[in-house]
């Protein structure tokens, strides 16, 4: 099979192919490879595996099957690990400040370690929130052939007769603040909430991006739905190993799929699965990768006129199981196609367009998930792109399941999270008050922590539409409510949400996308002058570097130039 590939012009012919290459090949007779073996294109097979939490724990075992495709397809897989933060335990404290960061370090270690041994294709399987997309962006910044596997959700626990994810868990935090929960409910909860191996599993931050895979054409089509614990799993994963080979005796790599309509299909896919809004942090990033200019606007652009048609948790009443059940993400793509909405001539790993995959499947008007783009459950509004003079960088709210989309109310101001969530537990705050929290932006917080533990505990006491709460930091994808994040500039930068005081008013509009400071201007050019930027606790080691290297939120968060800088593609090596 090896006479489908000339690694003569492969990158991994730096080292096994010559003479020269004699001490390198000795490593792999170390390994028990023969010179047949040592001859075939070397496939690496990244998986962020861990036991760290559930959403990791089968990834090793999916990539090893993984191996098993490549073989056969006359390739040499190659695995390797790299990290991952798990946010549902960093959650609440200064750990979370990791978790963003991880992003950039999942990247940089799988462009490193393919890069150092020079492999020639790429199989990534991640887990949880920002594996997905920093293994999404290594495959783009390499550009080799490459598929990305999403692991799989986890089932829904069972608490008395009715479905519960981790997010009941978080809200019943607050409903114990509020004396609505007793203890041993809450310890009884805890216990069955997630019941085994698999990511988060309502339309969150892991499921929003699994979406992404398929929609933007990095992943085969219907994988990602499919629950970690089910048997299918080892099946998609030979079949990526298998079709990576394709890929690379066909040439067809990352950014020759994820055009800048590839990116507007999974902007789409974002709004109409109700996903989460870290999905306007990491599509810009991913496509800094491939060169191409998608910001928060043009996120927010595509957001503006997608209906909201996937009834998923937390603002709907499904899982991913169920979407899964229900014909997956390629059944929410063809009610999409069929009305326009789609760009259908994009390629995807297939080697076919995202038409021709979708041409495959049968509408099933019996499921319950996903509604025909002609009777949505709203005609827009998954999640929405917010502007104004409180935001000028663009700010980001998600209103699937939310019954109010405009609020006014007074400024209520805390300088971290940790001050914010000990106002609701001792329920100091009042209804109608717009909650501030800044200095958690990417380069102030640093890192940009997520705030689930904070807009959890108000859903719990029952304020999660009677407050509003907005930070230059971001949320969960299972965070409900008035909740808006990625406001820009940052507080660190000395933007407006830095100059904000206790009981100005602020409003926010979710239909017409504006959030104002009801300032004048006189009055911010005083607090301006006053202003000073502050230091973190963090100034040495990685969240220091990521502080002196990260760029805005609107454009991805992201920390180097990106494609358009590049003399070289690593793949042309």
């Amino acid at each position: 099979m090896t006479e489908r590939f000339d690694k003569s012009r492969l990158p991994s012919r730096h080292v096994s192919v010559g003479p020269e290459r004699a001490p390198h090949r000795s490593y792999y007779y170390a390994m028990r490879l023969t010179e047949e073996e040592i001859a075939r294109p070397f496939v690496g097979v990244v998986s962020a595996g861990n036991d760290s939490a559930p959403c990791n724990t089968t990834l090793d075992a999916q990539a090893d099957v993984c191996r098993e495709g490549v073989i056969e397809s006359g390739g040499m897989p190659r695995r390797f690990n790299t990290i991952t933060v798990t946010d549902g335990i960093a959650m609440g404290h200064q750990g979370m400040k990791s978790s963003l960061v991880s992003r950039e370090v999942i990247a940089d270690s799988v462009e490193l370690s393919v890069r150092g041994h020079c492999y020639d294709a790429l199989v990534g399987f991640a887990g949880c929130d920002k594996s997905l997309p920093g293994m999404m962006m290594a495959m783009l910044r390499l550009n080799v052939p490459s598929i990305f596997v999403y692991g799989g959700s986890i089932l829904p626990g069972n608490y008395e007769g009715r479905d519960v994810t981790v997010v009941d868990v978080f809200e019943a935090v607050g409903q114990h603040a509020a004396g609505n929960c007793p203890l041993a409910a809450l310890t009884a909860l805890e216990k069955v909430a997630c019941p085994g191996h698999g990511a988060c599993g309502g339309q969150f931050t892991a499921n929003t991006m699994a979406c992404v895979g398929e929609a933007i054409g990095l992943s085969l089509p219907n994988s990602n739905m499919v629950p970690a614990p089910y048997r299918g799993r080892d099946e998609i994963a030979v079949a990526a190993g298998r079709q990576v080979m394709e890929l690379l005796a066909a040439n067809l790599r990352p950014r020759d799929i994820c055009s800048r309509e590839a990116f507007e299909n999974a902007a789409r896919i974002v709004a109409a699965t109700g996903g989460s809004t870290n999905a306007a942090l990491h599509l810009p990033a991913m496509a800094h990768e491939a060169g191409i200019a998608f910001t928060l606007f043009d996120v927010a652009e595509q957001f503006s006129t997608t209906p909201y048609i996937a009834d998923l948790k937390p603002g709907g009443r499904y899982v991913a199981k169920d979407m899964h059940e229900a014909g997956g993400v390629y059944m929410a793509m063809k009610t999409l196609l069929a009305e326009g909405l789609l760009h259908g001539n994009c390629m995807t790993v297939t080697g076919r367009t995202l038409a021709e995959n979708i041409h495959e499947v049968t509408w099933n008007p019996e499921q319950k998930v996903i509604h025909d783009v002609r009777t949505p459950i709203s005609p827009t509004g998954g999640v929405v792109g917010l502007r104004g003079s409180l935001a000028p960088e663009g700010a980001i709210v998600k209103v699937a399941g939310m019954h109010r989309l405009q609020f006014e109310g007074p400024a209520r101001c805390f300088d971290c999270e940790e001050d914010a969530f000990a106002a609701v537990e001792a329920r100091a705050i009042a209804e109608g008050e717009v909650i501030v929290i800044r200095y958690e932006g990417p380069r102030g917080g640093p890192g940009m922590r997520e705030m689930l533990s904070t807009t959890a505990a108000l859903y719990g006491l029952g304020m999660g539409e009677k407050v509003a709460l907005i930070t230059d930091g971001r949320f969960s994808g299972a965070t409900r409510g008035f909740c808006i994040g990625h406001v820009g500039p940052e507080a660190a930068e000395g933007g407006p949400i830095a100059l904000i005081e206790d009981g100005d008013l602020i409003a926010i509009d979710a239909e017409a996308g504006t959030i104002d400071l009801r300032v004048e201007d006189a009055v911010l050019a005083k607090r301006r002058a006053r202003w000073m930027p502050r230091a973190t606790d963090y100034q040495s080691g990685a969240l220091w570097r990521y502080a002196q290297n990260v760029g805005p939120a609107w454009l991805g968060a992201t920390t180097h130039p990106g494609a358009k800088a590049e003399t070289h593609v690593y793949a042309d090596i």
